[in-house]
């Protein structure tokens, strides 16, 4: 951690060397700890502490994008000669209007020291509970617990300096006998508020409970997703659709749709980095603030993020989604919420006459982006539903469905709600109730 006043230094240093018209840097550092377990043991502990610099020069309208780990005054230098040179050998690009200027960055909390200080005795102490409560089973343990702390510089040459540290804490364990699985996480800003005891015990009776799986035809069929399920849900519209790039060349579902009913009036998605309740960061990788940004209120296609080229492009204003340049993605959400309901899953599953409940997926693939189609699997807690009650565990199906039209059939919403880590950040999500799900394939497994 080097703090805000040396990274202040830093981006000061590299800003004073560029001759571009404008320039920024971006200074990112970690340290973080990882403790790896498999077949109900500790077989890896790694630490890494590391810091990138990452310096885009902006000459006319080309961009040059270069970046280092080396701080010494030599890379600084090599660092921004290397950007300035690719700058000048890049097309133009008439899109291009500018880096963000300076807006007031709101004050967030979202570092805990004990989460910092967590050592390795502390990740070997909470993974032992897991493993212990599998061996108690005779089942098998693997997984991961990650803690750490990082922080994050924005600065650039129109007067943006921007600065926030944090931490992260995740835990994830996939529990197996010979034929079944179960699966749990957890993810905090606080390593305090993960109860490893309860995930370890979350994935221990899904195992059990998992045993013995019989086969079933695919089909389509009402489900209860768990919210992991869900999040993945919303990862993966994230993607494909939720930022303002994807609607720009005519590959998000969200075209055409703005201010129409697309999914059903339960379902309200958000994107809010100040909210204490997920993994917070204020600002995004142009300095930019961030704005909760509705983007499904009640079913109905709302709006989508945006960072300073796509926002240009328009000529609005970003909404602090910027991702760190060079970036083909566009602006993605990376603090997604989803709006809980009234309905607990005990309730969802007595109101289900026959149907499935799924965990999780895995392995999801986007098929049709426009029409938000993914494949994918069930995983670790597959079961087949009727009158009410959970009747038998299943092997696992393949999916092929849009989720829009899924979220569209949406029965039932969970009360409480799960924050997860994502590609981008974090997304927290409820349980749900559809209609209906399409299973295309079976496992032998």
């Amino acid at each position: 951690m080097l703090g805000e006043r040396k990274m202040r230094e830093i981006a000061e240093r590299v800003l004073s060397l560029s001759a571009a018209n404008q320039t920024e840097v971006i200074i990112m550092s970690e340290d973080s700890g990882l403790t790896r377990f498999a077949n109900s043991y500790i077989h890896q502990n790694v630490a890494e502490r590391n810091v990138g610099l990452r310096v885009r020069a902006v000459v006319g309208k080309k961009i040059g994008v270069a970046s280092s780990n080396d701080l010494s005054q030599e890379a600084l230098e090599r660092v921004v000669e290397r950007a300035m040179t690719i700058a000048k050998l890049q097309p133009e690009n008439p899109d291009f209007t500018s880096l963000p200027s300076p807006a007031t960055v709101a004050e967030i909390e979202a570092f805990d020291e004990a989460t910092a200080s967590f050592s390795p005795e502390d990740r070997a102490k909470a993974v032992g509970l897991v493993c212990q409560l599998a061996l108690n089973n005779g089942l098998i343990a693997s997984g991961a617990f990650t803690t750490g702390a990082g922080e994050l510089a924005v600065a650039n040459s129109l007067g943006i300096f921007a600065y926030y540290s944090t931490t992260t804490a995740d835990i994830n364990t996939v529990i197996m006998s010979d034929d079944s699985a179960g699966y749990a996480a957890a993810t905090a800003w606080k390593v305090g508020e993960i109860n490893t005891e309860v995930v370890g015990a979350e994935a221990v009776e899904k195992a059990l409970q998992t045993r013995n799986p019989r086969e079933l035809s695919p089909g389509r069929y009402p489900v209860i997703l768990e919210e992991y399920a869900v999040a993945d849900m919303l990862e993966t519209l994230a993607y494909l659709g939720f930022g303002a790039l994807a609607v720009q060349e005519g590959r998000s579902f969200m075209v055409d749709s703005f201010g129409k009913q697309i999914m059903s009036d339960a379902i309200s998605i958000w994107d809010d980095g100040l909210d204490p309740t997920g993994l917070p960061m204020p600002f995004d990788f142009e300095g930019v603030p961030r704005q909760r940004v509705d983007l499904i209120k009640g079913g109905v296609a709302e709006a989508v993020v945006y960072d300073s080229y796509t926002a240009g492009k328009e000529g609005r204003a970003s909404t602090g989604h910027g991702l760190p340049a060079p970036n083909t993605y566009g602006p993605v959400p990376g603090h997604i919420f989803m709006a809980p309901g009234e309905a607990s899953k005990e309730e969802m599953l007595e109101t289900m006459e026959r149907g499935l409940w799924v965990t999780r997926f895995h392995y999801t693939v986007p098929v049709h982006p426009k029409l938000a189609i993914v494949t994918g699997m069930t995983r670790d807690g597959t079961f087949l539903i009727e009158r009410g009650e959970v009747a038998y565990p299943i092997k696992n199906l393949r999916f092929t469905q849009s989720y829009i039209e899924a979220l569209a059939n949406v029965e039932l919403v969970g009360r409480a709600t799960r924050l997860q880590q994502s590609w981008f950040g974090g997304v927290r999500a409820p349980a749900l109730k559809l209609a209906e799900f399409e299973f295309t394939g079976a496992t032998e497994f």
